[in-house]
Formats: C-alpha cells, sequence, structure tokens
C-alpha cells in the first residue's frame, strides 16, 4: 500500500473536519432557529454538494480559485504559488464537498433540544453564545460527533473533486481514492484490492462509531 497517499489522506480528512466543525456550528445554529421566511434558499444551496456532480463542483472550484480570479490572485501574490493542484486547493474544495455532511447533522441536533430549556437559560441570565456553549452543545454531543464522523469518512472517499482540483501529485493531493484508480489503470488489481480493504475497513469502523453514537452504546452507564 502506499503509505504517503495514505497519510495524504487522513491529513485532509482530519483538517477538514476540524474546519466543518467550526464552520458548521455556526451555520447550523441559524438554519435551527432562524424564522427567516426564505431560509430554505441557505439550507438548499448547503445541501447542493450531496446531488451536485463531484465533476461539476470541481470544475467550479477551478474557476473559482483559478490563477485569474481574485481569491486565486491573493493566495498567489501571498504564497508564491496558485491554490489549484496544491494541498490547501485540495482542502478548501473538499470543506465545500463535506459541507452538508456536517451541518445537517449539527442542525438536526439543535432543533431536537427543547426550546423551553434554551428559554430558561435566557430567563436567568446568560446571554446567547453562553447558553449555546453550556447548554445547546452539551445537549447536541451525538449530532456533533455524527457530523465530524460523516464528514471525514465522505472526504475519505473522495475521487471526482480530489481528481478536478488537487490532481494527482504523490505526498501533495494523491489521496487513496487516486491511488486505487492508478492501480487499477495500471492492472494492478492486488495492491487495488489491498488498498481498498484498507479504505473499507476504515469506512466500516467509522460507520460503526456513529450508529454507536447514536444508541449511546459507548456510555458506562445503561441509559434510564
Amino acid at each position: 500500500m502506499n503509505w504517503t497517499a495514505i497519510w495524504v489522506t487522513c491529513q485532509l480528512a482530519s483538517l477538514t473536519s476540524i474546519a466543518l466543525l467550526a464552520i458548521g456550528l455556526p451555520i447550523a445554529y441559524w438554519l435551527a432557529y432562524s424564522k427567516w421566511r426564505w431560509k430554505f434558499l441557505i439550507e438548499s444551496i448547503v445541501a447542493l454538494p450531496l446531488v451536485l456532480p463531484p465533476t461539476v463542483l470541481g470544475f467550479y472550484m477551478l474557476v473559482a480559485i483559478g490563477p485569474h480570479s481574485p481569491i486565486g490572485q491573493f493566495y498567489t501574490d501571498i504564497v508564491g504559488h496558485p491554490l489549484p493542484f496544491s494541498f490547501h486547493g485540495l482542502l478548501l474544495a473538499s470543506i465545500l464537498y463535506s459541507l452538508p455532511f456536517a451541518v445537517q447533522p449539527f442542525a438536526t441536533a439543535f432543533e431536537q433540544v427543547d426550546r423551553k430549556l434554551i428559554e430558561a437559560s435566557w430567563t436567568l441570565g446568560l446571554s446567547k453564545l453562553m447558553t449555546f456553549f453550556k447548554l445547546i452543545v452539551p445537549l447536541s454531543t451525538a449530532g456533533l460527533i455524527t457530523g465530524v464522523v460523516l464528514s471525514f469518512a465522505h472526504t475519505l472517499g473522495e475521487f471526482g473533486v480530489v481528481l478536478m482540483v488537487g490532481g494527482n501529485i504523490e505526498g501533495v493531493t494523491r489521496t487513496v481514492s487516486i491511488e486505487i484508480y492508478d492501480n487499477v489503470q495500471a492492472l494492478d488489481y492486488a495492491a487495488a484490492a489491498k488498498t481498498s480493504a484498507f479504505l473499507l475497513v476504515v469506512s466500516y469502523a467509522v460507520l460503526l462509531l456513529v450508529y454507536a453514537v447514536n444508541r449511546r452504546v459507548w456510555s458506562v452507564w445503561p441509559q434510564k
């Protein structure tokens, strides 16, 4: 197996999950509690990567961060090299591609928190920010873990967006999915089988964690 590709993939998945935790919390909070009439427009945009073909998303990402775009020019001026076909560009695309896998579980968990508890917290003098961190987040732990784990797992299996935005650069943007594709193209089915089995085991372990959290089998004490 190509351990370099595995390391790049783990780095990408971990950083994507951390970034989505920071970005997804305020978005999910707004989606869960906003009473704006046209909120569904934002919900549709957040969920768009679920139905948009990865190649289409990758193409628009290339246009958005290319050297002729404001973002791409700004990044090139600071760093000295273009954003496409770099790890940072791949990370940005992965964050956008996995956004709904984090935001939707977050928002669902927030919506399930009893509104009376939130109002009681406000009545006791806690600000909305303190109520969020001291009440809403602790009561939404299962949903937050689910969102982080799902975004991690989804990033592990990315292919189309990775190939479009990151390319296939050894040690930089070559991920496990690209490695499997290269092995199949080279008719090296033995190597492809080993890497695929590794990804299968990791993906199954991730799903086990999600279902365990949702059923609370991880708790030391039995639930009543």
